[in-house]
Order: C-alpha cells, then structure tokens, then sequence
C-alpha cells in the first residue's frame, strides 16, 4: 500500500478554467503530490522541458471555469484540442482504471470528450449526452442538496455514507444533461448515476430551484461504467472544510471539520493508495 505523497494528480487547465487552485489545494491538503499542467504542455506546445504525458500521473483532474469562453458549448473547445492531440492518451488512461474527475466545466469537457457516459475502453467516437442550458435560462449560482446514489459503487463515493444528503454550491449556466432514452435507461440501469439533486430531507422529484437546471431523474453526477471516470455539476471543492458549509454557523456544523465535498477526494486518494 502506497502513500498520498506517492499519487501524482494533474490538474489540467487551459485559458479560461478559473477552479484549478482550490481544486489542487483539496488534494495537496490529503498530501498528493499535485501539478496544475496547462493543455499545452501535452500537446507539444512548449519548450521540451516543459512537456508532460497524461501517463506522468496516476489521476486527471479537470477544474470548473469557462473553457475558452464557452464558445460554441460548454467544454467543446477544450474536449475537441483534447482529441485531435490526446486521444490515445486519454483512452489508454481511462481504459487503465485510473481516476479521472470533471467538475462543472470539467463535467461538460468530459462529456463533449465522449468520456462520460462513456465506454470502458475510454472515449466514445460521438458523444452520447451533452449538457444544455438551463430550464431557467439563467445562470444558477448557489449551494444546491445532493442525494449520493448508494448503489453505485464508484471509489469516488466509498467515503460516503449510503445515501448521505450532501450541501454543495453550484454554479453553472449549462448543466441539464441530456441523452436519449435508450442511454438513459442504461446508465440507471447500470447504477452509473453518482448523485442526484435533491430537497434538504433528501427527497427526490422536488422540481426547481432543488434541481436548478432541469435535469432528467435529477441526475448532477455520473460515472463511467467502469467507475473511474466522474463528472458532476456542483462544485465540491469548494465545500472541502466545515466552515465553507453554507450553514457553518449553525449548532450542527463543525467549522473545523470536513466539509461536504472533501470525502469526494477522499476517496480518490484511497483508491490511489492501494
């Protein structure tokens, strides 16, 4: 069994990603050993000395932001340099069983990328979701309840309590994730669901504002069918401490304890350290 210190995490970014430094700073708080990479130093477009392969770490990280803009759709200019540069890299290190997480932005690049929902064997020539504006058209910015779907059995979830009702903020204008209906009765069938939207009891189907964007079954996260590929809307590194809770000064919240969103990364780095 390895140590934190022996994980390498790449936290991959490119002009426009703005959630890279709290999203390191969660898993070099759990003691990885942690390099934000820009997308350039991947695909060649640096000094040599400058250069990394996705094969340099044992799991990829991508942050929330606005990718290039979001020009033409959330993610897709991110997921499309991605392919043209990097998509034997990508597949042979999904494929492999290492972690990859999205969060928000990172969810909508893994999606354009074809990662999520996914194939084993790494991505998917067409993507088979997409995620689209939101019911509100609006930008939806505020903490959001999640339900952690227990039967899914992901390493991103061990931490976990079965079912636990979660306080994550959100943030994002494009996040309804649609598929067709043939995908998404895989998906559930195949438990890859890692979270849904709920109200603050935990219950599910309560509509708008507990699920902000529309999202059929209420679904805000999913796995590969593998488990090693996440991708979720909410942010949860940024609820990584109990003071950053949307309710840090009630009686029931310690301040100096975990946050929501910290097990979430807790669970990569004991998977990392098997």
């Amino acid at each position: 069994m390895s140590s934190p210190e022996d994980s390498r995490v790449g936290v991959i970014r490119i002009e426009g990603t703005n959630c890279e430094d709290e999203s390191a700073q969660a898993f070099a708080s759990l003691g990885c050993d942690v390099e934000k990479v820009h997308l350039k130093q991947l695909v060649g477009e640096v000094e040599p000395s400058n250069c990394r392969n996705l094969s340099d770490y044992d799991a990829l990280y991508f942050p929330g932001g606005f990718s290039s803009g979001d020009y033409v759709r959330a993610g897709a200019i991110f997921a499309s340099r991605m392919k043209s540069g990097l998509k034997t890299q990508i597949d042979d290190f999904i494929s492999s069983g290492k972690p990859v997480l999205g969060i928000c932005n990172g969810f909508q690049i893994l999606v354009e990328l074809g990662a999520l929902p996914g194939s084993d064997k790494g991505t998917t020539k067409i993507p088979d979701a997409v995620l689209h504006t939101n019911d509100s058209n609006r930008f939806e910015a505020r903490h959001v309840n999640l339900k952690v779907n227990s039967s899914n059995k992901s390493f991103f979830l061990d931490k976990y309590e079965a079912d636990q009702v979660l306080a994550i903020p959100n943030a994002h204008a494009e996040g309804k994730l649609i598929l067709d209906k043939d995908k998404l009765e895989e998906i559930e069938k195949n438990n890859q669901v890692a979270f849904r939207y709920c109200n603050s009891e935990g219950s599910l189907g309560a509509g708008y504002p507990w699920n902000p964007n529309g999202a059929p079954n209420d679904i805000a996260g999913i796995t590969n069918s593998k488990g090693n590929v996440l991708g979720m809307m909410p942010h949860p590194e940024r609820v990584f401490h109990g003071w950053q809770h949307t309710d840090w000064t009630s009686s029931v919240i310690d301040p100096d304890g975990p946050g929501d969103g910290r097990p979430l990364f807790e669970g990569v780095v004991e998977f990392l350290c098997k």
